[in-house]
């Protein structure tokens, strides 16, 4: 028996003499791929075979097993299939629909898989035939949108979005699918919008409505002579109850993994590995921490990047308060699971995603789906061994880096009328212990945003270091700085360990200059950094809460001043000696003069205080009292463009990183869409009754 074969669906076996039985759809299978019409003996053939239970796995399987001169042979009849599963589409008889959407998926996946090398030109010619494809595509889409925005069952309109997913991920590189073209000519964005802005369909499809939407928007994104209708229709999108499902969608994925995240962190808290590791300290954090290390739900954290980078009233959304649930003890239903399955990759329970309004609780503090993509951030942002961690981390960066330019984003997040309580997670590390602070103060949301990148700053001095997060954490705190700086927002924030982080990033960066240099240019970051130092030191008795914040400023960089005299020495070094990175060390050194000044005019007035009154270690208010009495002598220079950054752009800094990004998550919603598709006796069942 062929390979084949033995895929089949048997349905019984006979004597051992013979051989065992083929399901009747087989059968039918068999003779489209026949080099005869299978029609030609059988007017009824087409209707008889979408009665029947698709075989996905043997038609699949019949597909990639054609070699090219069988593919030339029967290309009418796989082109007649097509033409007569798009037909069935628009039967009455929903058994027929069900059938000829699970007919299409195999389609196409199976001349995918068998021609991964063929053109998209020619894998249309093979599907539908060149000359009637884009009839029969048009019919496709409209029978699609028909069915997505009718009346139709719930099943059915979760089975077409199953088939978009399918075709948009049948190739690695969904720029390269060709009969993704039909699909921009064709659009279902306003079925999407559709399924996005009703309540009751969102909770059944939205998940796969915006993974779809998002990987439909990188089709060609960077072709220089196309425009993607996605990408303008979607930026334009102004309607509010379509905008506030999508973030509703967003939140709740996000929530689900936060959730899921919490629960394996309190069973790892558990039981004897929690009683073991106290008896011997700190030896197993990072086992720990492996455990707790989880993949993430790329998708749906893209769909949020080109909500907030594309359509600037998403940002409103990402700002609407609702009542904080704990999705722990509400009772949704556990999401299904398989065992490629990995945490964070699934949508939330659909229970979960039915509620669109949570419920009201006078005890319950107020979220927004702000916060929780600040705590998703401070849970992503922990692991960054590898890449697909570090991808993750990265784009959460981005997406934080869109926020922190746009007007309304940062006056919502400097409100101190709008306080929140936002726990984020730490990292755990042996000089310090995992501490949940259930007394945290209800603040500004910016306040969280500056802990998250603080947290990140004080936690990733690694061997492998990750230099990009590091730039993008340093630039986010410097945007938001300049938005105080220009509104003159006094921030009651407690910058003394924004300082100490940064002054210890330096220190590191000094500690392992040889290292770091063979493979990043450090001076780029040093510079960011002491530039931040240079925009409180310049402009910052227009946000600085209090004077005393002030003098706090002085007095860190005066204690810390031989982290700064060290920078100097290693900058002037580097500048004045012939080599790579001789013009970048340069412009770290003319950075550096405020904060030099500063040292060089108060250290010999803090060791004269100590002389004069036999004090052999000045106490820190001994030290910001000789601070407050020398500012009048202090003098430093005016440094032009401090309060200035250059704004996000994808093109072209990010593109090799989006690119890479969706190939990713195309491939994981292609794993997924299989799994799902195979499924298919629940819907046989819902329609064995309709006639």
């Amino acid at each position: 028996m062929s390979q084949v074969e033995k895929k089949a669906g048997l349905l019984r076996r006979t004597s051992s003499s013979k051989k065992p039985l083929k399901e009747k759809v087989v059968l039918m299978y068999d003779d489209i791929f026949s080099k005869e019409d299978p029609a030609k003996n059988n007017p009824r053939f087409w209707d008889e075979l979408f009665l029947m239970k698709v075989n996905l796995e043997y038609l699949e399987s019949k597909l990639e097993c054609l070699d090219g001169e069988e593919v030339q042979q029967i290309q009418d009849n796989i082109n007649s299939l097509f033409h007569h599963c798009v037909q069935a589409m628009g039967e009455e008889h929903q058994i027929k629909v069900v059938n000829a959407l699970q007919s299409l998926c195999a389609l196409f996946r199976g001349v995918h898989q068998k021609n991964k090398s063929a053109s998209g030109f020619d894998i249309i010619n093979m599907l539908m035939g060149f000359d009637k494809a884009e009839q029969r595509m048009k019919d496709l889409m409209e029978r699609l949108d028909s069915l997505l925005c009718g009346d139709s069952s719930e099943s059915l309109k979760s089975l077409c979005l199953k088939l978009l997913l399918c075709l948009v991920t049948v190739t690695d590189n969904i720029s390269q699918n060709t009969i993704l073209e039909y699909v921009m000519i064709n659009s279902i964005f306003e079925a999407i919008l559709q399924i996005l802005s009703d309540g009751s369909s969102r909770g059944q499809h939205g998940y796969d409505a915006v993974v779809l939407l998002a990987l439909l928007v990188n089709y060609r994104k960077y072709a220089p002579q196309s425009v993607n209708p996605y990408i303008v229709k979607l930026s334009i999108v102004d309607d509010e109850p379509t905008l506030d499902g999508m973030g509703v969608v967003v939140h709740q994925a996000l929530t689900e993994y936060n959730r899921q995240y919490k629960d394996k962190e309190e069973e790892n808290q558990g039981g004897f590995f929690s009683t073991l590791s106290s008896m011997v300290g700190s030896m197993f954090i990072a086992d720990a921490d492996e455990k707790l290390s989880v993949q993430t739900n790329e998708a749906i954290l893209l769909a949020l990047y080109e909500a907030v980078h594309l359509n600037r009233n998403f940002i409103t959304v990402l700002a609407q308060s609702h009542p904080e649930i704990d999705l722990a003890t509400g009772p949704a239903a556990p999401t299904p699971t398989t065992p490629t399955t990995l945490l964070g990759t699934t949508p939330p329970s659909l229970d979960m995603m039915n509620s669109a309004e949570l419920p009201l609780d006078p005890n319950l503090q107020t979220s927004n789906l702000l916060i929780t993509f600040l705590k998703y951030a401070s849970i992503v942002m922990q692991d960054t061994k590898d890449e697909h961690r570090l991808n993750s981390a990265r784009l959460c960066l981005i997406i934080l880096t869109c926020i922190a330019e746009d007007q309304y984003a940062d006056a919502f997040l400097h409100d101190d009328n709008m306080n929140f309580r936002v726990n984020l997670h730490r990292m755990p590390m042996r000089h310090r212990k995992k501490v949940v602070d259930k007394n945290i103060p209800s603040r500004p949301l910016v306040c969280a945003v500056l802990d998250l990148m603080v947290e990140f700053i004080v936690t990733h001095m690694m061997k492998d270091f990750p230099m990009d997060l590091y730039l993008r954490c340093v630039q986010i705190i410097h945007k938001l700085l300049c938005y105080q700086k220009r509104c003159r927002i006094r921030l009651n924030y407690t910058w003394r360990e924004l300082w100490s982080a940064l002054i210890n990033l330096l220190k590191f960066l000094l500690s392992n200059e040889t290292s770091l240099l063979a493979k990043h240019n450090i001076f780029q970051l040093a510079l960011l950094v002491v530039n931040l130092f240079n925009m409180f030191i310049t402009y910052g008795d227009t946000f600085l809460p209090t004077s005393t914040s002030y003098d706090e400023l002085y007095y860190e960089i005066v204690r810390m001043h031989q982290v700064f005299d060290n920078l100097y020495c290693m900058v002037l070094r580097v500048s004045t000696n012939t080599g790579q990175w001789k013009e970048a060390a340069s412009k770290v050194t003319h950075a550096l003069v405020n904060v030099r000044a500063i040292i060089n005019h108060f250290n010999p007035k803090i060791e004269s205080y100590a002389a004069v009154n036999h004090i052999s270690q000045l106490s820190e208010e001994q030290v910001l009292e000789v601070v407050r009495s020398n500012y009048d002598t202090l003098t430093l220079k005016l440094q032009d463009g401090l309060d200035q950054f250059e704004r996000y752009s994808e093109q072209p800094k990010e593109v090799a990183f989006f690119k890479e990004l969706v190939r990713s998550i195309s491939l994981n919603v292609r794993k997924n869409v299989s799994l799902t598709t195979l499924s298919q006796d629940v819907l046989l069942k819902e329609f064995s009754s309709i006639s």
